[in-house]
């Protein structure tokens, strides 16, 4: 169980088709892309940034990221009907390795190596609520790659809903290992819960830190 789950771990961060749901408004094209512009800009700076050793670094990222991406929106997605089968604590504790877990693995897919680079590529409106950004990352020793950002207004604000990578999108792709899990489980939402502690477990180990 948890080695499926960490078999995609690299592009679980990238998992975020938003539903209709309020909050949702129309999302013009030069504001998404902006929105993607700078917030890529924030992440290579800090990335970048030689005054600031490792953890400080990853605790710059997780903050650009956490005021970027529709985390709370995105887990409540993932989870899906299997909301209902979960109690408050079980909710409670979801959301808290969720939100874990997709700053861990959107951190990985930039890097944590100064040298990093991105641009922009092809902004598309997709429908009126959302737009599709591309860009293209480079890391160093590392060959390029090509991340779209789906972008929506959420509460007023333009938010990351989705990140399509190699033509898959992450979030449906988590939604679907979440619910095989739960389902292998009897229904149980805390074997997911264990499945996601083991997971942040293995992914601190790799990055060095507990």
């Amino acid at each position: 169980m948890q080695r499926r789950l960490l078999l995609t771990s690299p592009f679980l961060a990238a998992a975020l088709v938003a539903l209709p749901r309020p909050g949702r408004a129309e999302m013009d094209l030069a504001r998404a892309t902006a929105f993607v512009q700078a917030t890529g800009n924030d992440l290579v700076a800090a990335i970048n940034d030689q005054r600031l050793n490792l953890p400080a670094r990853r605790d710059k990222v997780a903050g650009i990221l956490r005021r970027a991406v529709d985390i709370e929106g995105t887990g409540r997605f993932i989870l899906g009907r299997h909301v209902r089968r979960a109690t408050p604590a079980e909710l409670a504790e979801y959301n808290r390795l969720f939100d874990d877990i997709i700053v861990r693995n959107l951190s990985a897919r930039f890097g944590e190596y100064q040298g990093v680079r991105f641009t922009l590529g092809r902004s598309q409106q997709r429908t009126e609520e959302d737009a599709l950004v591309n860009t293209i990352i480079e890391r160093p020793n590392s060959p390029a790659f090509s991340l779209d950002w789906r972008v929506s207004e959420i509460n007023g604000q333009p938010r990351v809903v989705d990140v399509i990578a190699e033509g898959t999108s992450l979030r449906l792709t988590t939604r679907s290992e979440y619910s095989a899990v739960i389902q292998r489980n009897g229904g149980s939402v805390a074997s997911l819960l264990e499945a996601m502690r083991n997971q942040i477990a293995q992914l601190a180990a790799r990055e060095g830190r507990g």
